[in-house]
């Protein structure tokens, strides 16, 4: 009834911030998922994907050292599709505004993205493109002044269908809601982390507890800090500097260890490696040979 716009403005408010006070619960999110797919047009020419990648957060006290991580897997012949939000009047940066500093495109639509994802094996989409209706009701967020259970649901659409999702949140409270909703879509293998600012990115200087779902099993693990000591917040966030350490002109021990990090579980998450200490040494390797020029 939402997504068909069958509802009065005070029952979806009303509706809304019930679910969010009561904290919305993974049956109720599976059956959000099922209805807002409904109304997502595939194009015709709908690639075969690997990895649902799922940005809604942006970053405050680091950079999103994870769009390297998403590059480096595309850059060894995964395909990955991103979607997220363009972002708020913060002080974050959010997903596009990296994207679009290294040069990397925004798609426009589903079939622009499709085509992207064919040639690149990467495409970023962003919501308000991806489900225009499910963008209005997270805009709601400035009127009614809190978070609704629709950025849960946003995160959870993988619309092509991937068979591998990512999943990053900032309440860990959320971590079971993630895992049993996907559990419930039937969701072939899905990881879900408490990431840095809520995005999918493991922080390297702290434990990092990863819940999944593979093959309707569920499972729950702790991931050890990559480094000694907590990392300094930095003062500015320059944005140049991502690209700086992917060419190598720059020294960064926290966004190269977050960088690895990261990229190691979601290759763990794809049973591509057993171990985490082979899934490190892995995406370490892949660190090193990296395309420098691509960027």
């Amino acid at each position: 009834m939402i997504m068909e716009g069958h509802v009065e403005p005070e029952q979806l408010g009303a509706f809304l911030m019930l679910v969010r006070v009561k904290e919305e619960t993974p049956e109720e999110v599976a059956g959000f998922v099922q209805a807002v797919r409904r109304h997502i047009q595939l194009p015709g020419n709908a690639p075969i994907i690997d990895i649902d990648w799922s940005s809604y957060a942006g970053k405050r006290r680091h950079l999103p050292w994870f769009v390297l991580s998403v590059l480096l897997l595309a850059d060894n012949g995964y395909k990955v599709f991103m979607h997220g939000l363009q972002g708020r009047k913060d002080e974050r940066i959010y997903t596009p505004t990296a994207l679009e500093y290294l040069g990397l495109p925004i798609s426009q639509s589903l079939a622009e993205a499709a085509n992207t994802l064919e040639h690149d094996n990467f495409a970023y989409l962003n919501l308000d493109q991806l489900c225009p209706r499910l963008q209005q009701l997270i805009d709601l967020r400035e009127l009614l002044g809190l978070r609704s259970p629709v950025h849960t649901v946003a995160r959870m659409l993988n619309p092509f269908g991937a068979p591998y999702q990512m999943q990053g949140i900032f309440h860990p409270g959320y971590l079971e809601i993630h895992q049993g909703a996907a559990q419930i879509l039937s969701q072939p293998h899905m990881a879900v982390i408490k990431g840095d600012g809520g995005e999918i990115e493991a922080s390297p200087d702290s434990p990092c507890k990863l819940m999944s779902v593979h093959d309707n099993q569920t499972r729950n693990e702790e991931w050890p800090a990559l480094l000694s000591s907590r990392a300094v917040k930095p003062k500015t966030l320059e944005i140049e500097n991502i690209k700086q350490l992917w060419r190598g002109t720059r020294e960064d021990n926290y966004g190269e260890a977050a960088v690895i990090n990261t990229l190691a579980i979601s290759l763990y998450t794809m049973r591509k490696i057993n171990k985490r200490e082979d899934a490190l040494n892995l995406a370490t390797e892949m660190w090193i040979s990296r395309s420098k020029d691509l960027l």
